[in-house]
């Protein structure tokens, strides 16, 4: 019974992992788009939702918190063991996005500096 409990309560945090990973990777990718069509403010808006999960990524040791929920339900150790991504997407998950989100802030900073009169 109590492997039945771990293996449900692993789910769904994978299932919340997942969901918020999308959350985030969204507004990323969303970042440049608004920026392009001159909404600067929505761009901002989305820059500043995702500092708070990189501060919250950074105050806890370079992770997301539900890793080590997850990691409590289970011995697997792979890089997606905590969501529902491909392993490889998993394991380069910070370096791509982190990226793009580096690349759409410079974007967004440069595109309204040249609309500025």
């Amino acid at each position: 019974m109590q492997r039945a409990a771990s293996a449900t309560r692993l789910l769904a945090i994978k299932a919340v992992h997942t969901f918020v990973w999308v959350f985030f990777a969204g507004c990323i990718l969303a970042i440049p788009i608004f920026a392009w069509f001159a909404r600067f403010r929505t761009a901002a808006s989305l820059i500043a939702v995702t500092a708070v999960e990189v501060l919250v990524i950074l105050l806890n040791g370079g992770r997301c918190p539900l890793t080590g929920m997850a990691a409590r339900y289970t011995e697997d150790r792979r890089a997606n063991f905590d969501i529902y991504l491909p392993e490889w997407l998993a394991r380069n998950n910070k370096r791509i996005f982190g990226t793009l989100y580096g690349c759409g802030i410079l974007l967004t900073a440069l595109l309204w500096n040249a609309r500025r009169p």
